[in-house]
């Protein structure tokens, strides 16, 4: 796999990361082989680092430093909420068309003796479907199609808040309902988890410059958001979808 780099200058590089691939190694995945640091560090001959992370499920845009002495600048500003992101996702059933959610996230199962921290997550509900498949004990399957912007960066955040409001993101396993998912798998053929980091802004510690990056979504969320006739409510929100992704002529949206 050759990683699409989306970004680079003498400082820092950006790639679209995939889904299922992890950013860097951890104890719950030594059986990987594969990380997006190391591949990224092959692919250019050189060190990188991580300056922030995107869950394994979530492709979209993800930011390295081409030292330890650049990461740092860049990670305080994360920890200062100074950038900004833009996420796209498909959730369960029709949401509000704005929204925010003010939850306090409690940390994952290795730190439970932590407080709860504040978490703010602002959603836009762009479209919607209804499809003729039952799901449960309802005959047909309602999607929303939302653009996230999260205030904090707490991890998993925006897959918790959207489980929190019972609007679940489709292809979560973790957090997500797996009638959906499965549903998605057998009659889509959707496996993956449909949340997209599409935008990063920050400003560039050693130029000063705005830099703002763009992700086009991944493949199969490109195919959904076709199928659904999404594709315009994208384009309106400045979205870009994957290129090679082209709807055959004749084929029926849903």
């Amino acid at each position: 796999m050759v990683l699409d780099i989306i970004f680079e200058d003498e400082h820092y590089v950006a790639i679209n990361k995939p889904h299922g691939l992890l950013v860097h190694r951890t104890r719950i995945a030594e059986e990987k082989k594969e990380f997006a640091l190391q591949m990224l560090r092959d692919q250019l001959g050189h060190k990188v680092y991580a300056v922030h992370r995107l869950d394994r499920g979530t492709s979209g845009v993800l930011l390295f430093s081409k030292s330890s002495e650049a990461a740092a600048p860049l990670v305080k500003l994360f920890e200062n909420r100074e950038t900004g992101k833009v996420y796209y996702a498909i959730v369960r059933g029709y949401t509000p068309e704005v929204a925010t959610i003010d939850n306090p996230i409690r940390p994952d199962k290795d730190h439970q003796h932590k407080e709860p921290q504040d978490a703010v997550t602002h959603y836009k509900r762009l479209a919607t479907i209804e499809l003729p498949i039952p799901v449960g004990r309802y005959n047909t399957s309602r999607y929303s199609l939302v653009q996230v912007t999260p205030e904090t960066g707490r991890m998993h955040q925006i897959r918790k808040h959207f489980a929190h409001i019972r609007h679940y993101i489709v292809g979560d396993k973790k957090h997500g309902d797996w009638r959906h998912n499965k549903m998605f798998l057998d009659e889509l053929d959707s496996p993956y988890m449909n949340l997209h980091a599409s935008d990063l802004t920050f400003t560039h510690p050693y130029t000063g410059k705005q830099i703002h990056l763009k992700a086009h979504l991944s493949p199969n969320m490109t195919r959904l958001c076709r199928m659904f006739n999404w594709e315009d409510a994208l384009v309106a929100h400045n979205a870009t979808i994957h290129p090679a992704i082209v709807t055959p002529p004749g084929e029926a949206h849903v």
